[in-house]
């Protein structure tokens, strides 16, 4: 029997994960009546929220499988260093994701992603607006622009069609020619970069860790209860989920699955196996700030960015496919500071700390948001890659929507967590 909103209110959930997905999804829930738990094995963005850059980069609507990038990939993959590369160690566990980032990368579907990816992204900026009034969280956003800058003419002719893209899908940018022209925005920019595409709607986070904290110190102010534990199971009875975690059972009316890149091993023990990946990236925080940055910079050629992260600098970027287990590989972080005192005039590549976050990925790059086909109290919110912070208002309106039984703001048949198949046996 299919439960109305007015019924639906009064259930107790539990939220899986406190990162900001988890804690988004968990407020949107708790604005609309219901009794909201957040469980995570570690505390408040102690993952991949701690780490990110900052950045709700709206205008990334292209997906990582595309036709361009098969022909860059084998180059890339053969470069340990390179801004995607992939861990022999891992490369046999691999080949079930890559196979479905392949057919992804197919001209029909790269189509496909983009739009889906586009509609989210326009959901998810004024999700945002609305999260941020909510919250009263404006000191905490920075509206200071992108900056996408490319060395040399072939490089910036090569971008267009990514622009063009943009275009499309309604987001506002100027194409810049010449550094005289690139330095009005940006000063101290090495001279090679000569061509630019800048993005004025552009929003960054003063720090995505003290972000996450403010919404979820919203949450318990208005009543939420944050717990710390590992959920190692899940159960569908009559009428609730039951969790086993190390510390005992817990049980809830619905059960929302937000723990990033993990959150498939969960999926596994209702039955459903999802193509959930990792996208290891690496960057480098410098306390205070050697270059006088004023825009977010991205690299785009060489896989990293720029940002302001509090008082400091943030530099990091690059893909690397390595899964969970394996140590990180922290010569990555090297190499993007090295590039990075090459191209920021003035910059001082030393003090900072290394970090390695892990992106959870699908190989679309849509995530997984739907209830589960063998558990229909469990609902999947994760996969979404370097796009978590960008897209976590978005994705939590829509978890409150499919939570109250009602239809979503968009579509979501594109970001069915089966979509790959997946019935376990």
């Amino acid at each position: 029997m299919t439960e109305s909103p007015t019924q639906a209110k009064d259930r107790s959930i539990i939220v899986i994960g406190a990162g900001i997905v988890g804690v988004s999804a968990a407020l949107a829930l708790q604005q609309e009546g219901h009794a909201v738990t957040l469980l995570d094995r570690r505390g408040v963005a102690e993952e991949t929220s701690r780490g990110n850059a900052g950045a709700f980069a709206f205008t990334d609507i292209e997906p990582l499988a595309s036709p361009g990038i098969l022909l860059k990939a084998p180059k890339w993959l053969l470069d340990p260093l390179g801004p995607l590369s992939l861990r022999p160690a891992y490369a046999l566990k691999i080949l079930p994701w890559a196979r479905h980032f392949y057919a992804a990368s197919r001209p029909r579907r790269h189509a496909a992603s983009i739009s889906a990816q586009a509609q989210l992204m326009a959901l998810s900026r004024h999700a945002l607006e609305r999260q941020i009034a909510r919250v009263a969280g404006e000191p905490l956003i920075r509206r200071e622009g992108q900056l996408q800058v490319y060395e040399g003419e072939a490089e910036y002719r090569a971008s267009l069609p990514a622009w063009a893209l943009r275009r499309q899908h309604g987001i506002a940018f100027d194409l810049i020619e010449g550094a005289e022209a690139i330095a009005e925005i940006q000063p101290g920019l090495a001279p090679r970069f000569t061509h630019a595409g800048f993005t004025p709607d552009w929003m960054n986070v003063v720090d995505p860790k003290l972000w996450t904290e403010h919404l979820a110190a919203r949450f318990t102010a208005l009543g939420g209860v944050i717990e710390t534990a590992e959920v190692l199971s899940l159960a569908q009875t009559d009428g609730a989920v039951e969790l086993t975690t190390g510390a005992g059972q817990h049980r809830a009316d619905q059960v929302v699955v937000a723990a990033g890149a993990w959150s498939h091993r969960l999926a596994r023990t209702l039955g459903d196996r999802i193509p959930l990946e990792t996208e290891r990236g690496y960057n480098t925080t410098f306390p205070t700030r050697s270059f006088d940055l004023r825009t977010h910079i991205t690299f785009s050629n060489h896989g990293f960015v720029v940002s302001r992260i509090g008082d400091g600098l943030r530099v990091g970027g690059a893909v690397e496919l390595g899964g969970l287990d394996l140590a990180p590989s922290y010569k990555r972080s090297e190499v993007l500071v090295q590039k990075a005192v090459t191209f920021l005039q003035g910059f001082d590549g030393t003090g900072g700390t290394p970090w390695m976050g892990f992106r959870p990925s699908m190989p679309d790059s849509l995530p997984a948001v739907g209830r589960s086909p063998r558990a229909d109290r469990v609902i999947y919110a994760f996969g979404h890659g370097h796009l978590g912070l960008t897209q976590s208002a978005g994705t939590a309106e829509l978890v409150a929507d499919i939570a109250a039984r009602r239809p979503p703001a968009l579509d979501i048949a594109p970001y069915d967590p089966l979509r790959f198949g997946g019935l376990a046996g």
